[in-house]
């Protein structure tokens, strides 16, 4: 589906790159065509300057989107989650960041969460990237206690890890 959306905004490389920072983000585009997060609204202004175009781009862009019946659903309810990575530390989490040789490939998801299950970690977060956006597709783990090197090195030996990050 990413594919499709970027596709439709081919022809005008600003708004494709309006259209991205919006999905990275999951920032969304309410009825009123204004950019939210979370039904919290987000002036043009800003998103424009956070990735270098004019304001104008940004609401040409949010009209499309609603324009499209396809987009408009998507963007309509589009949500946020937090991000616990980033305050890890602060909250006594634990990062795991899984690298993957082919983002493509099904199951990576599975094998990594295996292999916490068996050491029986709790996992307070996951997430992934999506391989059509993103440049490096990742997998993250956040987990409420600390990780025996064990773990690392089964992580580590999975047949679709290129890097961990720890």
């Amino acid at each position: 589906m990413w594919a499709e959306i970027l596709r439709e905004f081919s022809d005008s490389p600003s708004q494709c790159r309006v259209v991205r920072f919006l999905l990275e983000n999951g920032f969304g585009v309410n009825e009123d065509g204004r950019i939210v997060c979370n039904d919290v609204e987000i002036p043009a202004t800003h998103i424009g300057k956070a990735i270098e175009t004019d304001r104008r781009v940004v609401d040409a862009t949010a009209r499309r989107i609603l324009a499209v019946p396809a987009l408009r659903k998507v963007f309509t309810h589009m949500r946020a989650s937090p991000d616990l990575s980033q305050v890890a530390g602060a909250l006594d989490l634990s990062v795991i960041t899984l690298i993957p040789k082919d983002a493509q490939q099904k199951g990576i998801v599975g094998a990594a969460v295996a292999v916490l299950v068996n050491r029986e970690l709790a996992i307070r977060q996951i997430f992934v990237t999506d391989p059509y956006y993103a440049e490096e597709p990742k997998l993250v783990m956040i987990l409420d206690e600390k990780v025996p090197p064990v773990v690392f090195e089964e992580l580590r030996a999975l047949p679709q890890v290129k890097q961990l990050i720890i």
